[in-house]
């Protein structure tokens, strides 16, 4: 899957790399290698000059510190999200949405410091594309959340990236690995199912449409910019677009000090940190094994659920986050098939 031309206004450097790095044509499939784009260096790509090893085992090297990324991405954006729920009564769901984006993206920009200047018309509709992903998928969420259980809103949301798992793949294995997350899935949210409402329902499949534009922008946009500052100027446009519907909807609430502070809490724990992790995993894994490894989503709601607000997990819960590890080792662990030369 792709959006656009992928070579248009490039640096024909980084499409030589990119290609090189993946086996693919430019265009084909973004973060697949270490060499993916500018700000992807270090230790891991650091060998590509130095010879003796192809281009799979070079992003073999890296695989196990993207798959670390994407853990400690999902637990971090789970225990925000517990923080973001003591404040549901304060400033409601557009209210701690705005808060969350506007404080992540003056934390993004203050440490980032992204370059404005001199990026393409394509580089920036990657950032704009993410941008309106991130606020957007926020939004309908935490919309969700109002209205549905958490565990029925995550596992519904969660539709979006395995069904960009099953599409991106091409090996038969994967989807197995599929099958298995999506079956721990649904028995970790079911208990939920009983009351669910239409409307509730209807946001939190939109949360996860927009969640597969969020994961190719976001390959996208960490190919094309150094570091994490794609990021950074999209977190910007995405609480441009919020801020006006937060104040619209919690108006003076917003200013109260504890709401303040737990917004910030929250911005670090649910947005900053994890969308910086998942930006850098991106990287290194194909979009469709870290759509696949979304599926650890539920589990951390889980591990949040029993830390933070004492929920018990039974024998069905256990049997599910079984299901979705296994899914998850199975999905790393299966190379992504290689297109012959030529083709």
């Amino acid at each position: 899957m792709s959006f656009g031309d992928s070579t248009a206004g490039q640096d024909p450097a980084l499409t030589a790399r990119a290609a090189s790095a993946s086996g693919t044509g430019p265009g084909e499939e973004y973060g697949t290698g270490p060499d993916a784009g500018p700000g992807a260096g270090g230790p891991a790509d650091s060998g590509t000059a130095s010879g003796g090893h192809g281009p799979y085992a070079q992003q073999g090297q890296g695989r196990l510190g993207a798959v670390g990324m994407v853990v400690c991405s999902a637990l971090s954006l789970q225990f925000g999200s517990a923080v973001a729920a003591t404040l549901f009564p304060r400033a409601g769901a557009l209210g701690v949405v705005a808060l969350r984006l506007v404080f992540s993206a003056l934390l993004m920009l203050a440490v980032c410091r992204p370059r404005v200047r001199g990026h393409s018309r394509t580089d920036w509709a990657a950032v704009t594309g993410l941008g309106v992903a991130l606020g957007t998928m926020n939004s309908l969420f935490y919309q969700a959340v109002e209205r549905v259980p958490l565990g029925a809103a995550v596992t519904l949301e969660l539709l979006g990236p395995l069904v960009l798992s099953v599409v991106g793949s091409r090996r038969a294995l994967s989807l197995v690995w599929a099958g298995l997350a999506l079956a721990g899935v649904y028995l970790l949210g079911s208990g939920g199912f009983d009351t669910l409402n239409l409307a509730g329902g209807a946001y939190a499949l939109g949360a996860g449409a927009m969640w597969v534009a969020y994961i190719l922008f976001n390959s996208r946009t960490g190919a094309r910019f150094p570091k994490a500052d794609g990021l950074a100027l999209a977190l910007a446009l995405a609480a441009l677009l919020s801020a006006p519907l937060g104040v619209a909807s919690a108006g003076r609430a917003l200013l109260d000090p504890v709401t303040l502070g737990l917004g910030a809490a929250v911005a670090v724990l649910s947005s900053g940190v994890p969308y910086t992790l998942e930006l850098f995993a991106l990287r290194r894994l194909p979009a469709a094994t870290f759509a696949l490894l979304m599926s650890l989503m539920p589990v951390a709601a889980a591990t949040a659920g029993f830390l933070v607000l004492g929920q018990r997990l039974g024998a069905r819960e256990l049997a599910a986050i079984a299901l979705v590890v296994v899914a998850s080792m199975g999905a790393v662990r299966t190379p992504p098939a290689r297109r012959r030369p030529g083709r």
